[in-house]
C-alpha cells in the first residue's frame, strides 16, 4: 500500500507518519520509483498505523500509543485464538 493510500484510510497527517517511521515503530519497504523511492506499507503497518492514531488523537505521547497499539493487536489476536481453539 501507498503511502497516499494510507493517509486516506487513516487520516494521519504525513509529517505523523514518517514520524513513527523515524522512531521505528513501523518500517516500510523501499520502492525504487524512477529517481526516488517509494514507502510500500504491510496491512499491519496499516493497522499499527490506525491504531497509534487513534491513542494520539486520545491524548497519549508517541510511545505509549505504540505500546497500548501492539497490546491492542496481542489481545485481539489472543481473543481470536481462543474462540478458535
Amino acid at each position: 500500500m501507498k503511502t497516499s493510500q494510507v493517509l486516506e484510510k487513516t487520516g494521519i497527517p504525513r509529517h505523523k507518519l514518517y514520524y513513527l517511521e523515524q522512531k521505528g515503530y513501523i518500517r516500510p519497504r523501499r520502492v525504487p520509483a524512477g529517481d526516488l523511492e517509494a514507502r510500500e506499507y504491510t496491512k499491519k503497518d496499516l493497522l499499527v498505523i490506525g491504531l497509534v492514531w487513534k491513542y494520539l488523537q486520545m491524548g497519549f505521547r508517541h510511545k505509549v500509543a505504540y505500546k497500548k497499539s501492539l497490546d491492542e493487536i496481542d489481545r485481539d489476536a489472543h481473543a481470536r485464538l481462543k474462540t478458535a481453539g
